[in-house]
């Protein structure tokens, strides 16, 4: 999460919001610090005592046309009222053209106003969309995610495991690498992380013995992703004779990355094990019970059954004396 300024917003989002500054550059370092978004027509009246000024304002047609409605001398004295409170800055939909004391008072105070052609509906839309991507909580990982089947698959496990050889193999089978070694996620909604690879290495692969290879000028644009919604950790590990391993998948195990909770699926690494079958596998055992199908949970439940159905024929059998 960071803070950004109003200048970052207007010079990288000026297209994508049809922004035109209306006032002086001298406010353009103030900090925006969050991802909300106000509309501000109680404080416009008058009311500011739970204003929250602390937010990006957006002002549309019903605000301008009730400041239009009031004569010079109130008008000036509700922005001055305003005007106190220090605001990131002001958008006003529509390309409406505010009334000059609105601009002179915030000129004084060093607070940009910018309109949009964009509606009121839409600049909000586009201006949350934006902010909220800036503000979303991120992290870094090392590990590898791969596109298995339209699942994103993050690897992890110590260095020189496997993960990024098993995601060559994976590209080779006609799976898409989304980034090695370095991933960066981020926590799009409450439920969603998104992970991606770093500017800097794109889609680079490190493979021991080798060295550097460029995935998308090897296999082309068909053997990557930009980023991908992480579904599933593949947690790789060396075998260790002596240690239980899943066998049945009945309960399922989770982690969390972000606060948000994904299955995880622990692989113990052997000679001659196939690990990028394994992955195609669990890519679509994690696909059957999305559509709600649990092989192992309903294998478990028909072994149960069979069980209970033997019972009842042995103990109706003993009780049988014909």
């Amino acid at each position: 999460m960071e803070n950004i300024t109003v200048e970052k917003l207007y010079k990288e989002r000026k297209d994508f919001l049809e922004l035109t500054l209306l006032t002086t550059e001298d406010g353009l370092k103030k900090k925006i610090l969050n991802n909300e978004i106000h509309r501000p027509g109680l404080a416009l009246s008058g009311y500011t005592d739970r204003f929250a000024n602390e937010r990006t304002q957006v002002i549309g047609e019903t605000e301008i046309s009730f400041l239009q409605s009031l004569d010079q001398s109130r008008r000036k004295e509700l922005l001055e009222k305003v005007f106190r409170f220090d605001i990131p800055c002001i958008i006003i939909s529509k390309s409406i053209y505010p009334p000059p004391e609105l601009l002179e008072i915030a000129n004084r105070n060093k607070t940009p106003v910018f309109h949009s052609r964009l509606s009121t509906t839409e600049l909000t839309n586009r201006l949350s969309l934006y902010l909220d991507n800036i503000f979303a909580p991120n992290t870094t990982l090392h590990g590898t995610l791969v596109d298995v089947y339209g699942v994103g698959l993050l690897y992890t496990g110590k260095s020189g495991i496997g993960k990024s050889e098993c995601a060559l193999d994976l590209v080779e089978r006609g799976h898409r690498l989304v980034a090695d070694d370095i991933i960066e996620i981020i926590r799009k909604t409450p439920e969603v992380i998104i992970g991606s690879g770093s500017e800097l290495l794109g889609h680079l692969m490190e493979i021991r013995g080798v060295g550097i290879i460029d995935i998308e000028k090897l296999f082309g644009i068909r053997g990557i992703r930009i980023q991908k919604r992480i579904e599933v950790e593949v947690r790789l590990v060396l075998w260790e004779d002596g240690l239980e391993y899943e066998r049945l998948g009945i309960e399922d195990k989770f982690t969390r990355i972000l606060g948000v909770e994904i299955p995880v699926v622990t692989i113990p690494v052997s000679p001659g094990k196939n690990i990028t079958v394994i992955s195609e596998v669990i890519a679509m055992n994690h696909m059957l019970k999305v559509y709600g199908q649990d092989p192992a949970k309903e294998f478990s439940k028909r072994l149960s059954e069979e069980i209970s159905r033997k019972k009842m024929m042995s103990d109706y059998l003993e009780s049988d004396m014909e």
